[in-house]
């Protein structure tokens, strides 16, 4: 039996309803026709369709472009602290069944993919660093943390402390406070630790490094590229930390070029490449300048690795993030051999998979050469997409070959 509404209602457009029985979980502001009362912002409300159907319930934001994240349509539920302490233990115990040895660096918590809106949690080693860009969730937050500790201790994991990185424009949005530090008063002197990924030991700055500290989502498209790389002269741009480049060292290249327009970025990837033996060569310099420049050189690579950061975070600077990402990519095409082999990625949900490969060919069309796709692949299973949220498949990452 259905338990008797408590929630403030909210009703919505018939287009809105339509979103929602396909999956989406964001109800925008303009399309709610009807609403009650709000004691208070970031409190769960009922949504229905025109006809008093029930749609769902989720977080109410009273300063968001979107007015309502839907955390479910189970009419019976109570979302109260089990509510949520049940969702994170479905969110880890599906990362111990698909990271497996891997849980120690690991994206724990995805935001709308586990059905905790807003909400990133990233594990390296002794450390859960998060983001909360939900009013809603900020509200809950203390349960779901210690739901985690609760979870991961079950396990026999030990975490030192909890560091939060809430400094994201979507905060201010929320009408949430942007700041980033320690999470109560248990924590380790230090914000720097060391994770393992595939064999590869790196230094995580947890309170001054990207994102929440490190890139977690390429983990396995890095040991793609070390399968590949034996015995080839490896050419990694936008190497950031190091990874690619590390990881193709790692897999037996010949010789691996890293390079980066940050001068910091380089010296951390080169601390890392001593911290585990690797010999690598590095260079400062813009990806746009340097292709075309290593082409006049006549320096030859047989692997190139595309990584670089988002040249879109929204869909007004879409057209000229395209003519960035092909711009790059045809020069890499241009200096590769036939034969040679290309790593490209994307990182923004703003750039659709389907406009990324059209990208590919419109640059090998103007490099004048032929390609040959070898897998495509996302992001790691520990950053799950949900196919009815197209927000969650945001990375994109495709082995070619030129032929």
């Amino acid at each position: 039996m259905k338990q008797e509404r408590v929630f403030p209602r909210f009703v919505v457009t018939k287009k809105q309803e339509k979103n929602i029985k396909k999956g989406h979980p964001w109800i925008y502001a303009d399309e709610i026709v009807e609403s009650s009362e709000i004691e208070e912002n970031g409190c769960v409300v009922d949504v229905f369709g025109g006809k008093n159907n029930y749609l769902g319930s989720g977080f109410y934001s009273e300063t968001s472009k979107i007015r309502i994240r839907l955390l479910g349509n189970n009419a019976n539920e109570k979302y109260d602290d089990a509510f949520f302490q049940r969702k994170v233990k479905y969110a880890l115990d599906y990362r111990y069944i698909v990271m497996q040895e891997d849980i120690k660096a690991c994206r724990l918590i995805h935001g709308e993919s586990d059905g905790l809106p807003g909400l990133t949690v990233d594990r390296y080693n002794n450390i859960l660093v998060t983001q909360v860009e939900s009013v809603g969730t900020e509200k809950n937050k203390d349960v779901i943390y210690q739901a985690l500790l609760d979870e991961l201790e079950n396990h026999g994991e030990v975490i030192d402390g909890i560091y939060e990185r809430n400094e994201g424009e979507l905060r201010k949005k929320e009408g949430l406070k942007q700041y980033k530090g320690w999470y109560g008063e248990k924590h380790p002197s230090s914000c720097i630790t060391e994770i393992v990924e595939n064999g590869i030991k790196y230094e995580v700055d947890v309170e001054n490094g990207q994102k929440t500290g490190f890139f977690l989502d390429q983990k396995y498209n890095r040991r793609q590229v070390a399968r590949l790389a034996k015995g080839m002269r490896v050419l990694d741009c936008c190497t950031h930390t190091g990874s690619f480049a590390l990881n193709a060292a790692k897999g037996g290249a010949a010789s691996v070029l890293a390079m980066d327009i940050s001068e910091s970025a380089l010296e951390m990837a080169q601390k890392n490449a001593e911290r585990n033996g690797l010999n690598l060569s590095f260079r400062q310099a813009d990806v746009f300048e340097i292709l075309p420049a290593l082409k006049k050189e006549h320096a030859q690579f047989d692997f190139i690795v595309l990584d670089p950061p988002a040249f879109t975070k929204s869909r007004k600077t879409f057209h000229n993030a395209r003519k960035g990402y092909q711009e790059i990519n045809t020069e890499a095409m241009r200096l590769l051999p036939r034969g040679g082999y290309l790593a490209s990625a994307s990182c923004s949900h703003f750039m659709p998979k389907d406009e990324f490969r059209k990208m590919l060919c419109d640059a090998a069309n103007e490099a004048g050469v032929s390609i040959r796709l070898i897998e495509e692949r996302g992001a790691t299973p520990d950053h799950p997409v949900n196919p009815c949220i197209p927000e969650t498949e945001y990375l994109k990452f495709f082995l070619l070959q030129i032929i």
